[in-house]
């Protein structure tokens, strides 16, 4: 009787046994690069190069498949940006993203080139002049032509690439950090401010200048200040914000609980896009693009293998809930329409069922690297070269997916406004 009960005793302990965290943390590195690496084969439009960067910053490879989509970036992204550049559109953010991707292969960097006008120059050329181009706007209208993430982004790439950025252009951004620019609508942008430390840091450890070195310490130190403290951290942020305070070199116990924090958001199942993943992916690993400067691509790991999955097709929900869409107009006029949709449904099905009920409601999308998003409601467009977008909010509260990763799960009223930014 007594040898039973120490039996069941020993079983019952040894089912109990915690689970590792080194272990449990391993596997989940390892599903989102399956996860990333898995959405290569089902992207829609252009290849990420902000996927791709992630992938090579990866501890784990499948080497295959990253020069499959490494061909992919230097064909149609590199056409993307050719017609931008041809059309005199500002491309900088994307062109930093390209640079970036490329070197995170190794691929050298001299041999892609783009033409306009019938010169013919090299990438890293044309970023510094998109940077000049973003720094003249600033001058004039005291803005960037795009905004002041890409602008970060274009400092960050022309110094990972060995690039000394110019004085007047580094100085715009330092300016920018101190009179607190970096906002979208009336919130801080706590991605610019991230992506802005990189940057900096970067700047700081090539040029040895005592008087540049003491200037950029004083915007780091109020970067990381906005990381550490600002209300506007949330989940599609955090991955940015673990790299910069990574990359700026701060000690472990000053992002272990944002990582935490991650970590815990993957295991509930929250990144569903690919550029979410391929933002946190890096800072799990403890790594940042400003690792992108030191990588050689040598003796790298080639292990991950993605097994077979069975096609799954998903059933649109029984259960229907009640959605009102609210359309505010630049001008401030509004519309408000209802509509039952499917529980479950993203908000970009619950406007295609909208727009099939003849209400008179209707939206044209565009594509970008986080997904799809609203360029015009009812015929009204919100134009980036207008400084305006669609700010989508639920009963109020600000959206931080957009139109095709958020769910509707319940009756809500969903608000697209007209918002100058």
């Amino acid at each position: 009787m007594y040898s039973v009960l120490i039996v069941t005793c020993l079983l019952a302990f040894a089912s109990s046994k915690p689970v590792d965290p080194a272990e449990s943390n391993s596997e989940l590195l390892l599903t989102l690069n399956k996860n990333l690496l898995r959405s290569l084969e089902t992207q829609e439009g252009l290849p990420n190069p902000s996927v791709h960067l992630a992938l090579r910053l990866s501890d784990y490879h499948n080497l295959a498949k990253e020069s499959e989509h490494l061909n992919k970036l230097k064909d149609h992204l590199h056409n993307d940006i050719q017609s931008s550049l041809s059309n005199s559109q500002p491309v900088v953010g994307l062109m930093a993203l390209y640079t970036l991707a490329l070197k995170s292969s190794c691929f050298d960097l001299n041999t892609i080139t783009f033409t306009v006008n019938d010169k013919t120059d090299n990438l890293l050329t044309h970023l510094k002049k998109q940077m000049e181009q973003e720094k003249e706007h600033i001058t004039f209208s005291h803005r960037p032509l795009t905004n002041y993430y890409q602008y970060s982004l274009g400092v960050l790439a022309l110094c990972v690439s060995g690039i000394r950025v110019n004085n007047h252009v580094s100085n715009k951004l330092i300016k920018a950090v101190e009179h607190e620019h970096f906002t979208h609508v009336d919130a801080e942008s706590i991605d610019t401010y991230a992506m802005a430390g990189m940057a900096f840091h970067c700047m700081k450890d090539t040029d040895s200048r005592v008087q540049t070195a003491a200037v950029l310490d004083t915007a780091l130190s109020k970067i990381k200040q906005k990381l550490l403290t600002s209300q506007q951290v949330n989940a599609f942020n955090r991955g940015l914000v673990v790299q910069a305070l990574l990359a700026m070199g701060s000690p472990a116990e000053e992002y272990a609980a944002t990582i935490e924090t991650i970590r815990t958001a993957v295991r509930s199942n929250t990144y569903h896009n690919p550029m979410a993943i391929s933002q946190i992916l890096p800072a799990l690993q403890k790594k940042s693009y400003l690792t992108v400067k030191s990588m050689e691509c040598l003796n790298e790991d080639n292990t991950l293998v993605l097994e077979p999955t069975d096609s799954v097709v998903v059933l649109p929900s029984n259960t229907k809930v009640a959605l009102m869409v609210e359309v505010v107009t630049a001008s401030g006029a509004a519309a408000v329409y209802s509509v039952n949709v499917p529980k479950g449904s993203s908000l970009l099905e619950a406007l295609e069922l909208l727009k099939g009920k003849n209400v008179g409601f209707r939206f044209e999308k565009e594509s970008s690297l986080w997904g799809p998003f609203l360029s015009a409601v009812n015929g009204e467009q919100a134009r980036q070269s207008d400084r305006r977008y669609w700010h989508l909010s639920s009963d109020g509260i600000a959206l931080t997916e957009g139109v095709g990763d958020f769910k509707i799960e319940a009756a809500q009223k969903i608000t697209i406004k007209n918002t100058i930014y």
